[in-house]
């Protein structure tokens, strides 16, 4: 089972390189915010409870996060690997992540990093925030507030999956294309 940790920075590509890695390698990708959407969306029993913390401004327990990443896991059966994205952010979160697929009887194959500078992520994201309707995308301030909380809290998750070789970079930029390319070499090689 092939259990891919995507990580990078907001605007770094992980969702565009998620969605021709599902189709190429059949997975099933796992995104937090998604899963928080749906959850919340469809009034689930963790659904309720995310939106309690939320509500209040306090960080989602990991413990129920675990939980829903868990019900969409045993909600699809049968798939060949999973793709997580946006999880684990800090190495309590993958150390719980550990646990959920040692239960399964497997575990993270690699975390595979997009390697983007600041400014190249300040780029796409103002160019997405022409259409994607965020206010977040639109303000150079918040964009770099959002990448140095990325490398403040996630950058630990690197290096805790390096301890054990799990850790790769592959250069982010260049066509979406080019960057699919040197993905799937470093995931064919696994």
């Amino acid at each position: 089972m092939l259990n891919l940790i995507l990580f990078g920075p907001p605007g770094s590509g992980k969702g565009t390189q998620a969605a021709f890695l599902v189709e190429k390698y059949q997975l099933l990708h796992i995104s937090t915010g998604d899963l928080f959407r749906y959850e919340m969306g469809n009034n689930t029993p963790l659904g309720q409870l995310a939106k309690s913390y939320i509500n209040k401004g306090q960080l989602v327990p990991d413990s129920v996060t675990i939980g829903m990443l868990k019900n969409k896991v045993d909600a699809n059966p049968g798939v060949k690997g999973i793709i997580f994205d946006g999880f684990p952010r800090t190495v309590a979160q993958a150390g719980a992540l550990d646990s959920l697929l040692d239960d399964m009887g497997s575990c993270v194959s690699v975390l595979i990093a997009l390697d983007v500078s600041d400014e190249e992520i300040t780029q796409r994201i103002l160019l997405r925030g022409q259409t994607s309707g965020r206010a977040d995308d639109n303000d150079p301030t918040i964009i770099r507030n959002r990448i140095d909380v990325y490398k403040n809290e996630t950058t630990p998750v690197f290096d805790y999956y390096a301890q054990s070789g799990k850790s790769l970079k592959i250069n982010g930029v260049g066509s979406i294309e080019a960057i699919f390319g040197r993905l799937c070499e470093a995931i064919n090689k696994l």
